[in-house]
C-alpha cells in the first residue's frame, strides 16, 4: 500500500464534518406548468384593470386571450387526449366552463378561472417534484469518485465502477462512495441521510456502513459489499418510484367512480341550461349558472384526495430508513390489529454475545474469560466470535495461542502462556455429561483432555450449567490445565428498544404481538419474558407460522408478519402486511415483505405503523374537506345565486388545500412523532 492507515489520520487535516447535502430543490420555474401558470397570471393582471377601468377592448382583450391560451392549451389537450380514450377528465370540464364563460363575454369570470386553475396545478406539480426531489436528492450525498486501495498503491476510480470486493480508502471529512464493510480503522459516521439517527455513529473493524454517509476524523479502509445500484440509498430511490406508480385501494375506488360521477356533472349542466331556457329564462345568467355549476361539482379535491399523504408517508419513511413498496402497502400498514414476530434476527440480533460469566473456585472472571479468548481467536465459529468479541469490551487483549485444534461441535483446545486451555460443550468436559451428540472428548480425540474427575469446581460448574441451560441460554465450559475456571452463558441479546416496540405495537394495534419461532420453547419463553410478549409459540415450521397467519385472519384480523429469514418469507407472503428485517433479512424474505426495515431498527416497525395511520387519517380528512366543500358549493348554487369568481375561488381552494394537507407528512416532524 501507498500508506498506512495511520499516515492518512496523521497527515489528513482532520476537516470538521461537513454539513449533510439537502435534498435539491426544483427552482420555481423549471417546471413547464409554473412557467405557463405565470404567463396566465400575468396576462390577467394586467388585462384586469384595463378592463375594470373601460379602455377599449383591443387593449385588454388580446391580454385575455394570452391568459386562455397560456393557462388552459396544457390541461384542455389532456382532456382531450383523454377523451379520445373514451374518459372524462375534470380537467377538461374547467376549460370547457371558462370557454363556455367567455362566449357569453364573461371574460373576467372565466380569465379567473383559468388563472386560478393553472396556479393551482402548478403549486401540485411542484409539491409532487419536491416529494420526489426529497428522495432523489440522497443520490446527490453519493461522491462521484472513490479512492480505491489496490496492490500498486490509491488510484482514483468513478464511484459507479466500484465493484463488491474491492477495498476504498476513505479519509476524515469525506463521504463514503458504497455500502460496505469496515476493515481498517476507527471513525465516527454522521448517518442521518440514512438512518435518521441525530448523532453521529461510532465505526470500528466490522462495522457496516452506507454510501453517501459522511465520514469523521478517523480514515476507514472499506470493504465494498455492494455495487452501486444495490446500495441503500439506490433502493430508497428505486422503491419509493415504484411506489409512487401503485394506487391503493382508496384511490382505485374514487377513480371508479369518478368517471360516472363527471359524466353525471356534464348531464346536470346540460339539464340546467336546457331546462331554463325551455321555460323562457334569459340565456347569460343561465349559461353562467350551469357553468358555475359544472365548476364546483367536478370532483377535483376527492380525486387529490388519497395519493399525496400516501406518497409523502412512503418518501418520509423511506428518508429514515424504511422502505415502503407501494402506496397498497402503506394503506394497508395503518389497518393492521395483529402483530406476529419472529424471534432470531427481528426481536433480537441473529448473533450470540455473552450474558454473563462465572468464575469458578480459584479463578478469576476476567482471566478465565481473556484464556477463553486467546484460545477461541483463531475459530470461525460464531460462538467462538461472541466469547472475543466480550473479552475485548472488557478491555481485555487475549494473548497469542498454540497448538490450536479443534473438534466441530464439541470445543477448541489451545496453548496459552503456557498453560492449556479448553473450551467447550459441559458434554465434552463435565463429568455425567455423556449424552452429547459425539459423546465426552477423550485423549484419542485430537490429544483433548477426558471428562474431569468430579471436584467441587466440578460441582459448581455443574450447577452454573443447568441454570443457564434452565434461562433458556447457552452454556459454555473453560477449563485451565485441567481445571474448570468458568462457565460462559451465551444468549442472542435482544434489539435495543424491542420492550418498547412490543409496547407501542400493542397500544396502535389494540392487541399484545405474538412471538411465532422454530426456536425452542425455553429459549423463546426467555425472549417473550425480556420483549414483553404474552403470546408465545415454539418449535414452529415455515407453514406452522402461515397457519398461525390464517386461523388469525379468519377471525377477522388483519395480520402483519415481522421477520427476517428464509423460514419467515412464508409468513411474510400470507399476512395483510409484511415487514423485513433489512440489513440481515433473506433475499426471500426482502422479496416477500411489503415494507423492508435497512438498518435493522425494531422501533421502526411501529414508527410506520403509525405513520401510516396519520396518512388514512389524512386521507379522511381530505374526502370530508373535498366532500363539505364540493356539497357546499353546489347547493349554493342549486338554491340560491352563486357568483362564478366565489364559485371558481372555492372549488379551486379546497383543491389546493387537500393538496398541501396530504403533503404534511414530508415533514421529519412527522416521523419523530410516529416515532414517539
Amino acid at each position: 500500500m501507498a500508506s498506512t492507515l495511520a499516515d492518512e489520520q496523521a497527515t489528513a487535516a482532520p476537516a470538521p464534518p461537513a454539513p449533510a447535502a439537502l435534498p435539491r430543490r426544483t427552482r420555481l420555474f423549471a417546471l413547464p406548468e409554473v412557467r405557463w401558470a405565470a404567463l396566465a397570471a400575468l396576462a390577467f393582471l394586467i388585462a384586469f384593470p384595463l378592463d375594470l377601468a373601460g379602455a377599449p377592448a383591443w387593449a385588454w382583450g388580446p391580454l385575455y386571450a394570452v391568459c386562455y391560451a397560456a393557462g388552459g392549451w396544457e390541461p384542455g389537450w389532456a382532456g382531450l387526449t383523454a377523451l379520445r380514450e373514451r374518459t372524462l377528465d375534470v380537467d377538461l370540464l374547467m376549460v370547457v366552463a371558462a370557454i363556455g364563460a367567455a362566449a357569453i363575454g364573461q371574460y373576467l369570470d372565466g380569465g379567473l378561472l383559468i388563472v386560478i386553475f393553472a396556479v393551482s396545478g402548478a403549486l401540485e406539480a411542484l409539491a409532487t417534484r419536491r416529494t420526489e426531489d426529497s428522495v432523489r436528492g440522497l443520490l446527490d450525498l453519493t461522491p462521484a469518485t472513490a479512492v480505491r486501495l489496490t496492490a500498486d498503491g490509491e488510484e482514483t476510480v468513478a464511484a459507479t465502477a466500484l465493484a463488491v470486493g474491492d477495498t476504498v480508502l476513505v479519509r476524515p471529512g469525506e463521504r463514503l462512495p458504497a455500502d460496505g464493510t469496515v476493515l481498517d480503522g476507527a471513525s465516527e459516521v454522521d448517518q442521518a441521510s440514512i438512518t435518521g439517527e441525530p448523532l453521529p455513529a461510532e465505526k470500528r473493524t466490522g462495522d457496516t456502513v452506507f454510501a453517501g454517509t459522511l465520514n469523521g476524523t478517523g480514515a476507514l479502509r472499506v470493504r465494498v459489499d455492494k455495487n452501486a445500484s444495490e446500495s441503500v440509498i439506490a433502493r430508497i430511490v428505486t422503491m419509493v418510484e415504484e411506489a409512487s406508480g401503485t394506487k391503493a385501494p382508496t384511490q382505485l375506488f374514487i377513480e371508479k367512480i369518478e368517471q360516472r360521477y363527471s359524466v353525471g356533472v356534464v348531464v346536470a349542466t346540460l339539464a340546467l341550461f336546457a331546462v331554463p331556457l325551455a321555460f323562457g329564462a334569459d340565456l347569460t345568467p343561465t349559461l353562467l349558472r350551469a357553468m358555475t355549476f359544472m365548476i364546483v361539482a367536478s370532483p377535483c379535491a376527492v380525486v387529490l384526495a388519497t395519493m399525496p399523504p400516501l406518497l409523502s408517508a412512503i418518501a418520509n419513511a423511506g428518508r429514515h430508513g424504511v422502505l415502503v413498496k407501494s402506496a397498497v402497502a402503506m394503506e394497508r400498514l395503518g389497518a393492521v390489529t395483529r402483530v406476529a414476530m419472529d424471534k432470531t434476527g427481528t426481536l433480537t440480533e441473529g448473533t450470540p454475545r455473552v450474558a454473563d460469566v462465572r468464575a469458578l473456585p480459584g479463578f478469576d472472571a476476567d482471566e478465565a474469560l481473556a484464556a477463553a479468548a486467546a484460545a477461541e481467536l483463531p475459530s470461525e465459529h460464531p460462538l467462538a466470535r461472541a466469547v472475543v468479541g466480550a473479552a475485548r469490551e472488557r478491555g481485555l487483549r487475549p494473548a497469542d495461542a498454540e497448538d490450536f485444534s479443534s473438534v466441530p461441535g464439541r470445543g477448541v483446545r489451545a496453548t496459552v502462556a503456557g498453560r492449556t486451555v479448553q473450551v467447550g460443550s459441559p458434554a465434552g468436559l463435565l463429568p455425567d455429561a455423556t449424552d452429547g451428540p459425539a459423546g465426552p472428548l477423550t485423549d484419542a480425540q485430537d490429544g483433548f483432555a477426558g471428562p474431569l474427575a468430579d471436584t467441587d469446581g466440578t460441582e459448581a460448574a455443574r450447577r452454573a450449567v443447568a441454570e443457564y441451560e434452565a434461562a433458556g441460554r447457552t452454556a459454555v465450559v473453560v477449563l485451565i490445565d485441567g481445571a474448570p475456571a468458568a462457565v460462559l452463558a451465551l444468549a442472542d441479546r435482544l434489539r435495543p428498544g424491542t420492550p418498547r416496540a412490543v409496547a407501542r405495537l400493542r397500544a396502535l394495534t389494540g392487541t399484545a404481538p405474538a412471538l411465532l419461532t422454530g426456536d425452542n420453547a425455553r429459549t423463546a419463553a426467555r425472549t417473550a419474558d425480556e420483549s414483553g410478549i404474552t403470546d408465545v409459540r415454539a418449535g414452529l415450521l415455515p407453514e406452522d407460522k402461515v397457519a398461525a397467519v390464517r386461523d388469525w385472519q379468519r377471525q377477522g384480523e388483519r395480520v402483519l408478519v415481522v421477520g427476517d429469514g428464509v423460514n419467515d418469507a412464508p409468513a411474510l407472503a400470507a399476512a395483510d402486511s409484511g415487514v423485513a428485517m433489512g440489513r440481515a433479512g433473506s433475499d426471500l424474505a426482502l422479496e416477500s415483505a411489503d415494507a423492508v426495515v435497512v438498518r435493522d431498527e425494531i422501533g421502526a416497525v411501529p414508527a410506520v405503523v403509525a405513520l401510516s395511520r396519520r396518512a388514512r387519517k389524512l386521507v379522511t380528512q381530505n374526502l370530508v374537506i373535498a366532500s363539505v366543500c364540493i356539497g357546499g358549493l353546489v347547493v349554493w348554487d342549486l338554491l340560491g345565486r352563486l357568483p362564478l369568481p366565489l364559485g371558481v375561488l372555492g372549488h379551486e381552494g379546497s383543491t389546493v388545500l387537500v393538496g398541501l394537507n396530504g403533503l404534511r407528512l414530508l415533514r421529519a416532524a412527522a416521523w419523530r412523532r410516529a416515532a414517539d
